[in-house]
């Protein structure tokens, strides 16, 4: 089940994603730094993580779960950086690279987890013999 991670395209999306947002936040006046700011470092930095930690789980459903937790951070991700823009601590066009980062890794995100449920829906639930042909 284990793809190495690092070639998964949603991986290197989502640590662009890290990087652009570890960027805006350094923008931040100081006493913002440790409040959005860390909320937004926090959520940049969990969809690599969680997409990490769901590849190397041993079954689809956890893979799914964890991929799950990844596209929550990116609405959180999103939510911020909007809300960063609307506060002003941050000018609109590193703001707009973010949700530009956002909306990429989001949607690998979403391919992926698609990918995953079609699996999931194709595997028996139960594990019930094949009924062999009689000759």
């Amino acid at each position: 089940m284990t793809t190495d991670f690092r070639q998964l395209r949603v991986c290197q999306a989502a640590m662009e994603l890290a990087e652009v947002v570890y960027d805006l936040v350094g923008q931040f006046p100081a006493e913002e730094r440790y409040g959005l700011g860390f909320q937004l470092r926090k959520a940049a930095v969990s969809v690599p993580s969680c997409t990490a930690e769901g590849n190397a789980r041993g079954s689809t459903r956890d893979y799914l779960r964890f991929l799950s937790m990844a596209k929550g951070s990116l609405a959180e991700i999103q939510t911020q950086a909007l809300l960063a823009a609307r506060l002003k601590l941050a000018d609109s066009a590193r703001v707009d690279i973010v949700l530009m980062r956002a909306a990429a890794a989001s949607r690998l995100l979403n391919a992926l987890r698609k990918s995953l449920q079609d699996k999931l829906s194709k595997t028996p639930s139960s594990p019930t013999p094949n009924p062999q042909p009689r000759p």
